[in-house]
């Protein structure tokens, strides 16, 4: 017998959850096999993957900018023939003093890099953060990471230090982080975002959970904040930022701002944490001094949508000298993110001006990805609106829709028949009849007696909306 079972093992892992790979997404995979192997017997042509943001698995093109001093810095060699490059491979002549000007910096990329990142790299991330946000970032704070989900897992690490700390959630909220709770044994203290307030954080929900934890004798330490949110697409303005910033201050709670969408706006304007608290602290002197703020941001989204390079970087304000320490020593332990990642975010965080040789076509590239998306959005959007029983708020940003579906009580018997919630039933037949993947809302926490799903709109064309609306119209028709 194994040494090993369900029963000796972590039983954190065991316990912790994660839908966005979870059955519906390892289903998929098999069918997309099943496909690649000559199989016809299927409904369906082609898997589309609309169960996570991975842009470059459904189509969307790599910047040229980047991926061509990407090129040079794993092939240094080819730096030897410039003639080559520049007149027959069309490179561009800043595309080259990128490249040598990152090869000075980190040596190969091939080699380990400072535990933090590259020195050169944390400067340009934190010129970034003072163009973005109109203050001063010291590079000494700046973390670099394999991509924004290490992060995370860092500063879990460090806030989390028994069953007894809890972290404030976003409902729904990208399971990362209560998947993440769950391994390290600490308590997640969920707090409901109004789906009426196209999903936006409400105050008195923060409170209400906050209090309810207290007295039950949990010692919340931490607020995260998605925004823009996943899986909801919410875009947070400048006041719900400000109350939470003063709701962290009140009661003395670590602020982690998930950024990672932070280009993905389609409504308003992108506002960081950073930037409200640094305000706030000019505004109030005093009041807002020893709030704690942690921002991630990553190269997997936006027009960038390098997932598979595992790029990142964390921020910190206000942390003390000796968790900042601890902080440093914890992400020494894996010795440093990807270097060639870090060498990406450099690029997401200091692409080509204007006046620049690449800047042309990297303007061309990024705007028309932008554009896609926008139009993808709406196009899934204007479909929710005419199917039945489908209620879904306008796209705000980041790469998802999350409407709500009411199914009929026929269905809800058959789901309770499997043992699944109405939701993963409704997402696990559009899979089969339509090789489209989701992920129910139920893997994403909900109010109770409500059903949703999450997509993405990453998928090119429009073929495959057209088959879920044909789907769902069979689903009500075969139930009603």
């Amino acid at each position: 017998m194994a040494r090993l079972n369900l029963g000796n093992i972590n039983p954190h892992v065991v316990e912790a959850k994660y839908a966005v790979r979870g059955e519906l997404a390892v289903k998929s995979e098999e069918y997309r096999a099943r496909l690649r192997n000559g199989d016809k017997s299927l409904p369906f042509a082609e898997v589309i993957s609309a169960n996570i943001g991975n842009p470059q698995q459904l189509d969307q093109k790599p910047i040229t900018f980047f991926r061509q001093v990407l090129s040079l810095l794993e092939n240094p060699k080819l730096l030897e023939h410039e003639d080559v490059l520049l007149n027959a491979l069309a490179y561009q002549k800043d595309v080259l003093e990128r490249a040598k000007w990152l090869l000075s910096q980190c040596g190969s990329v091939g080699a380990y890099s400072a535990s933090a990142g590259v020195p050169a790299i944390k400067e340009s991330i934190a010129k970034f953060l003072e163009r973005r946000d109109g203050f001063p970032a010291d590079p000494a704070h700046i973390y670099l990471s394999a991509g924004a989900s290490s992060g995370v897992n860092t500063l879990l690490h460090i806030i989390c230090a028994s069953p007894t700390t809890g972290v404030l959630v976003p409902i729904p909220q990208y399971p990362l982080y209560t998947a993440s709770l769950s391994l390290l044994n600490s308590t997640c203290v969920p707090y409901y975002l109004d789906e009426a307030a196209q999903w936006g954080t409400s105050l008195a929900a923060i409170k209400e959970s906050y209090n309810k934890a207290k007295s039950d004798g949990i010692d919340t330490r931490a607020i995260v904040i998605i925004n823009p949110g996943n899986p909801t697409g919410a875009s947070l303005s400048e006041a719900d930022i400000r109350a939470v910033l003063e709701f962290a201050a009140e009661e003395k709670l670590v602020v982690l701002a998930d950024e990672v969408y932070q280009t993905n706006v389609f409504v308003g304007q992108f506002r960081s944490f950073r930037q409200i608290l640094l305000t706030l602290q000019r505004e109030q002197p005093g009041r807002f001094d020893a709030v704690e703020l942690a921002s991630l941001h990553s190269v997997s989204k936006g027009m960038v949508g390098e997932c598979g390079h595992r790029g990142g970087y964390f921020d910190l304000l206000g942390f003390a000298p000796e968790v900042e320490e601890q902080i440093y020593k914890f992400v020494s332990i894996t010795l440093c993110a990807p270097v060639i990642g870090q060498c990406l975010v450099e690029l997401m965080v200091n692409p080509p001006r204007p006046g620049e040789p690449s800047f042309e076509l990297y303007d061309r590239e990024y705007s028309a990805i932008f554009g896609n998306l926008r139009s993808r959005a709406y196009a899934l959007y204007e479909a929710f609106k005419e199917m039945e029983g489908v209620e879904c708020g306008e796209p705000q940003g980041s790469m998802y829709l999350f409407p709500t579906i009411h199914v009929p009580p026929r269905a809800t018997e058959a789901a309770r028949a499997e043992g699944r919630t109405p939701d993963e039933f409704y997402c696990i037949r559009l899979l089969e009849a339509t090789g489209v993947c989701v992920v129910p809302g139920s893997g994403f926490g909900q109010v109770e007696g409500t059903l949703h799903f999450r997509t993405t709109f990453l998928a090119p064309g429009t073929e495959w909306i057209g088959s879920i609306k044909k789907f769902h119209r069979e689903f009500f028709d075969k139930y009603r």
